[in-house]
């Protein structure tokens, strides 16, 4: 069963450190600050942040009717993901990434959580100010 605007919120919202803001107007979520994921209401797509264009292009290469870009987002290693093509369990898995890139250490150690391997999260970081 696809996703809906209201799933998105309450899935993005249960991430430790997780607040509702505005970007673009539309509804986004940030981990202390950092960029999260938002809901582009042009396109009923959430934007997700990746490891690396390589990544994004390969994920558009192997389903271009879930993932896309738009001009945009060309030079960022991020993927636009039209929310009624996946599932809140896919969701769920996709911010989980985001979030171990982006949440702060002592966050994830006071929940016993490991942060996502170094190289991730300096690149999420220079990524983050982008989006």
């Amino acid at each position: 069963m696809p996703i809906t605007k209201a799933d998105l919120k309450k899935i993005a919202l249960s991430f430790p450190g997780a607040k509702e803001e505005s970007s673009y107007g539309q509804p986004a979520f940030k981990i202390e600050k950092k960029f999260f994921t938002r809901l582009r209401g042009e396109d009923d797509s959430i934007v997700w942040i990746v490891d690396s264009i390589d990544e994004r292009d390969n994920l558009i290469e192997m389903d271009p009717k879930t993932y896309f870009i738009t001009d945009h987002y060309r030079n960022y290693p991020s993927v636009l993901v039209r929310i009624a093509r996946i599932d809140k369990d896919m969701l769920r898995k996709i911010l989980e990434r985001r979030w171990r890139a982006i949440a702060p250490k002592k966050m994830l150690k006071d929940l016993g959580q490991q942060p996502s391997p170094a190289p991730l999260r300096k690149a999420a970081a220079k990524r983050t100010r982008k989006a």
